[in-house]
């Protein structure tokens, strides 16, 4: 776990490439890509279209504690959280704003049902990350 001071995080990212967590600026070349964040096969199991930029800034990497403060405009006011189980079911889920997203992990950190949880884009359901427990 990633001690904050006060706070300890539970959970690690996992993204395709750090290095494409950002938002891309007007004019940017992009790349178009089919990415399923899943390990195994099953009923949730799904591929989706992911946009990367085609020269990502490694040295602009935020941390997960910045972007859920909000830190390089990265993640939307509101997201969609999902968590997910051993057998990859999802076994709850919120649309939040970005501000009550930490609260909502710190709870599900304490449940040793939830195995991983993933951020989305609300209004598409466009993947964002995906947060694997801590070991």
């Amino acid at each position: 776990m990633t001690n904050l001071g006060e706070r300890t995080m539970a959970w690690r990212m996992e993204a395709l490439d750090e290095a494409f967590l950002a938002r891309a600026r007007p004019g940017e070349a992009l790349l178009l890509a089919s990415y399923s964040p899943f390990r195994q096969s099953g009923p949730y199991k799904e591929y989706g279209p992911v946009f990367l930029g085609a020269q990502p800034d490694a040295a602009a990497l935020p941390s997960l504690e910045a972007l859920l403060a909000g830190s390089g405009a990265y993640l939307g006011e509101r997201m969609a959280l999902r968590a997910y189980d051993a057998e990859q079911a999802i076994i709850e889920a919120a649309i939040l704003p970005r501000s009550a997203l930490q609260t909502c992990l710190d709870q599900w950190a304490a449940r040793t049902d939830i195995v991983f949880a993933m951020l989305r884009f609300p209004a598409h359901g466009c993947y964002a990350l995906r947060l694997n427990r801590e070991a």
